[in-house]
């Protein structure tokens, strides 16, 4: 079960993939703007080749070229988004749980006295309902 396609991916589909990735890849070598838009025109030609191409067989053999190609050509160094992972700001925010609350001086939680008074109410409401779909939290069912 574990190597189930979650989905067909289209000739078109793969060699749009491929042109992103070789674009990305570009973009780590040639840090002028200049430089590197009038490389990204001549690999777009490129892939427009393959796209137009009729002859599936020889389409496929061109995309396989320029997977090939990519893989060789790496920057050693690639470029990441810095909130995308591998970046340097990937999950840097922490976002804490709602429990934390819980764990609040009083002296805190009366600077938000509208928030923890609704805060409570909504626990309690959550409670009634987790009681009434499972029922009752009893104590001397638990096996040690």
């Amino acid at each position: 079960m574990a190597n189930v396609p979650l989905g067909i991916k289209t000739h078109i589909q793969k060699v749009c993939y491929v042109y992103k990735q070789t674009l990305r890849n570009l973009e780590a070598f040639y840090d002028r703007r200049n430089v590197y838009r009038y490389h990204a025109v001549l690999m777009r030609e490129r892939f427009e080749k393959i796209i137009n191409e009729k002859d599936m067989r020889k389409a496929n053999e061109l995309l396989k070229q320029a997977q090939e190609e990519l893989f060789l050509t790496q920057h050693p160094i690639p470029r990441k988004f810095a909130l995308s992972p591998g970046g340097v700001a990937f999950e840097r925010v922490v976002h804490p749980p709602d429990w934390v609350l819980d764990y609040w001086h009083p002296l805190e939680k009366a600077q938000y006295p509208e928030y923890f008074k609704r805060r409570e109410q909504r626990k309690k409401e959550f409670i009634a309902l987790w009681e009434k779909e499972h029922g009752k939290y009893d104590p001397k069912s638990e096996h040690h």
